[in-house]
């Protein structure tokens, strides 16, 4: 069974790192950090490239924005050595959940498990 989840992971790229997403990150990265949700960055020597390892589902929406800045080359501190100064009124980094059960939906949705009833809507029916 090994091999085959091997086979398998070198083939696909939904399912965590690929073979040779590792095999590179093995030979030329260095670790730099990881985050709140897990995900592990890292660098090559020269500092020309720079990527995430995600725990779990590869959502680029999950990266949060003090690393997106460092990945992206805007600074070149990383947020462990030194973090970005929140303001008191911002929230905290969520990802983004369309297509999902948490999902916003309006209280009239029907995506809603009891959706509100309608007042502002009167079905048309023909004369």
């Amino acid at each position: 069974m090994g091999i085959l989840k091997s086979v398998f992971r070198a083939l696909t790229w939904w399912d965590g790192q690929t073979l040779n997403t590792q095999l590179f990150t093995w030979r030329k990265g260095t670790k730099v950090g990881e985050d709140d949700q897990g995900n592990i960055y890292y660098r090559n020597a020269d500092d020309s490239r720079r990527w995430v390892i995600f725990n779990g589902e590869m959502e680029a929406s999950r990266v949060n924005p003090d690393w997106h800045g460092w990945l992206h080359h805007t600074w070149n501190e990383t947020p462990t050595d030194k973090p970005l100064t929140h303001k008191k009124w911002e929230k905290p980094h969520v990802e983004n959940l369309t297509g999902t059960a948490l999902a916003y939906a309006p209280a009239g949705s029907i995506r809603q498990a009891n959706p509100a009833d309608r007042s502002d809507y009167e079905a048309w029916s023909p004369e």
